[in-house]
C-alpha cells in the first residue's frame, strides 16, 4: 500500500511495525580489527579517488581474490555480534567482475555494512559467488533473523556461485528492518529466510530497483515491500507482503485465502517515485552522485532498457565529511552550496544540521549515524524542493530532542514541488539500544509531495539504555504535509 497523506498527522507507537506503501528500500582502521588485513592500495584507474576516511574499502577487480575475501571476511567477524558497536563500514567495488564459476566470491553482511557497486549501472559490478545474511543463535541454539537490521545491498550483478554451501545454497538475505536491497540483479535463487537453522523467524524488509532472475522464498518473513522491481516468483505471504510496480508479482490476495495465497497487496503501478541517489566512477575513473528522476505511475527497474534517467554530480561538489566534523562544520560546506557525503561512522551534533539549498544531496555511506547531543534536533530541512537524504541512522542523544529529523518548517503552507519531492531514503531513527537516548517524535514531515522511502522508526526493546522510563519516545511519525508519498514505511 502507499500512502498519500493529507493534513491529519499520523501518529505510531514506535514498537509497531506496519508496512505502508496506496490509500490504506578503502582502507581499514586496523585497530578495529583483530588480525585486520593490510590497507588497500588503489588501482591506477582509481588513483585519485576522494578520501572517504579508514572505514571505506574501494576493491578494484585487478586485487587478488584472496586478499579481497579475506578483508571482507574480517569485517564479517567483527561485525555480525555487533549489533549495538560504534564501528560502521562501506565496501565498494569498482567496476568489473569478481570471483569465477570456480573460484567465487562468497561472503556475509554484518552490522553497519553497506556493500555497494560503483558503476553506473548494476551491470557494471558482477560477483560470481553471493553476498547473504544468515540466522544468529543465540545460547539456547535459537537461530533467528529477527534483529538483522541496518545492512544494504546495492548496485551490482550477482551470478549466484555456491558450489559446496549444502543447505546454504542460493543467493541468503535474512534480514528484518532497515536492511535495503537496491539496484541489484540476482541470477539465480533467492531466499528472504534462514531455512537452515530454525526456528528461522524473520521480520520484514524492503527491495526496489531490482531483478531477480529466480525463485524467491518468503518462508517466514512476516511483512515485506518489494518496489519497481522485475521478479520471477513469490513463494508466500505471512502477514502481508507489498508489491508496487513490480512485474512478475503475485495478484491482490489481501486478506489471504484459499484460492490465491497471499496475504498479497500489490498494485500494478507505483504513483510517484525517486531512486535513492548512489555513488559511481566513469569511464575515466572520476567519482560521482546520480540522482534518479522522477518516475510517476511507474513499473520495473529504471535500468531495464537503458542508462537510469537523472542527473549526474560530480564528487567536486561533494564536502566529505567526517565523523569529527562539528555540525557548524558540516553547516558551512552546505551555505556554500556544497552537497554532503557522510562517511561511515557516529556524528555527535551540539546543534542541527540545517539544508537549506533546493536539490541538497546529503548521502550516507556506512550507515552513518547522527546523534544530538545537545537535546536539539540533528536535522532540519528547510521548506523548499527536490532535497536528497539516504543511508543515514538518527540516533536519539542522552538529552530530550523535541524531533530528530524535521522536514518542512513548523505551519508551512504551500512548499515542496510536485515535479521535483523531497525524498528520504533508507532513513532509520533508534531511540535507546546503542545507549540511553530520549525523543518525543522522530520524523516530522511539514513540506508538501515528500516521498518517504524505507524508513523505521524504532523505540529499542533490547540493547543498553532500555527501560519503560528511560528511552522514552512519543511518536514515530508525524505528516503535516500534502500528498506525502511513503513506500515502507516501519513504524
Amino acid at each position: 500500500m502507499f500512502f498519500s497523506f493529507l493534513r491529519s498527522p499520523v501518529r505510531r507507537i514506535a514498537l509497531v511495525a506496519l508496512v505502508l506503501v496506496a490509500l490504506s528500500a578503502a582502507i581499514i582502521v586496523p585497530a578495529m580489527l583483530s588480525h585486520a588485513p593490510s590497507a588497500l592500495a588503489a588501482s591506477p584507474a582509481l588513483a585519485s579517488q576522494p578520501n572517504f576516511g579508514p572505514n571505506v574499502f574501494i576493491f578494484t577487480p585487478t586485487m587478488p581474490l584472496s586478499d579481497i575475501q579475506a578483508k571482507v571476511d574480517a569485517i564479517a567477524s567483527q561485525q555480525i555480534p555487533n549489533q549495538f558497536g560504534q564501528q560502521r563500514y562501506a565496501l565498494l567495488f569498482a567496476p568489473g567482475t569478481y570471483g569465477t564459476s570456480t573460484a567465487p566470491l562468497n561472503f556475509q553482511v554484518g552490522y553497519y555494512t553497506m556493500v555497494a557497486g560503483l558503476g553506473q549501472s548494476p551491470g557494471d559490478v558482477v560477483i560470481n559467488g553471493s553476498i547473504y545474511v544468515r540466522n544468529q543463535c543465540d545460547a539456547s541454539n535459537s537461530c533467528i533473523a529477527l534483529n538483522n537490521f541496518w545492512r544494504s545491498l546495492s548496485n551490482l550483478t550477482i551470478n549466484v556461485t555456491t558450489p559446496n554451501f549444502g543447505c546454504y545454497s542460493g543467493e541468503f538475505w535474512a534480514v528484518s528492518q532497515a536492511a535495503p536491497m537496491r539496484r541489484v540483479h540476482v541470477n539465480g535463487p533467492m531466499t528472504l529466510m534462514d531455512y537452515c537453522t530454525s526456528p528461522s523467524f524473520a521480520s520484514g524488509g524492503f527491495i526496489a530497483d531490482s531483478q531477480i532472475d529466480g525463485n524467491i522464498v518468503s518462508g517466514s518473513q512476516q511483512q515485506w515491500v518489494t518496489r519497481n522491481s522485475v521478479i520471477t516468483s513469490w513463494s508466500n505471504g505471512v502477514w502481508n507482503q507489498v508489491f508496487a510496480g513490480v512485474t512478475g508479482a503475485p495478484a491482490q490476495c489481501f486478506p489471504a485465502q484459499s484460492s490465491c495465497g497471499g496475504p498479497y497487496t500489490t498494485l500494478a503501478t507505483s504513483p510517484v517515485t525517486r531512486e535513492a541517489p548512489y555513488l559511481y566512477v566513469d569511464a575515466g575513473g572520476n567519482y560521482n552522485v546520480f540522482v534518479p528522476a522522477v518516475q510517476r505511475n511507474s513499473a520495473g527497474t529504471t535500468w531495464a532498457t537503458g542508462a537510469t534517467q537523472g542527473t549526474s554530480i560530480s564528487i567536486k561538489r561533494f564536502y566529505i565529511a567526517s565523523p569529527s566534523d562539528s555540525a557548524a562544520r558540516i553547516n558551512d560546506a552546505l551555505d556554500s552550496g556544497k552537497n554532503v557525503i557522510l562517511t561511515p561512522g557516529i556524528y555527535h551534533l551540539k546543534q542541527s544540521i540545517q539544508v537549506e539549498r533546493p536539490g541538497t544531496v546529503v548521502l550516507g555511506l556506512g550507515f552513518a549515524t547522527l546523534v544530538p547531543d545537545n537535546g536539539n534536533v540533528a536535522m532540519k530541512v528547510d521548506s523548499t524542493h527536490g532535497v536528497s537524504l539516504s543511508g543515514i541512522i538518527f540516533d536519539a542523544g542522552p538529552r530530550l530532542s523535541p524531533t530528530l529529523l524535521q522536514v518542512g518548517d513548523e505551519h508551512e503552507d504551500n512548499h515542496g514541488a510536485t515535479t521535483d519531492p523531497t525524498t528520504l531514503h533508507d532513513v532509520f531513527f533508534r531511540i535507546g539500544g546503542a545507549q540511553q537516548g530520549r525523543a518525543t517524535k522522530s520524523l516530522v514531515v511539514n513540506s508538501n509531495n515528500v516521498i518517504l522511502d524505507d524508513i523505521w522508526a524504532w523505540r529499542a526493546d533490547h540493547g543498553n539504555g532500555v527501560g519503560w522510563t528511560t528511552n522514552t519516545a512519543d511518536t514515530g511519525v508525524i505528516v503535516n504535509g500534502n500528498n506525502v508519498t511513503a513506500y515502507g514505511l516501519f513504524v
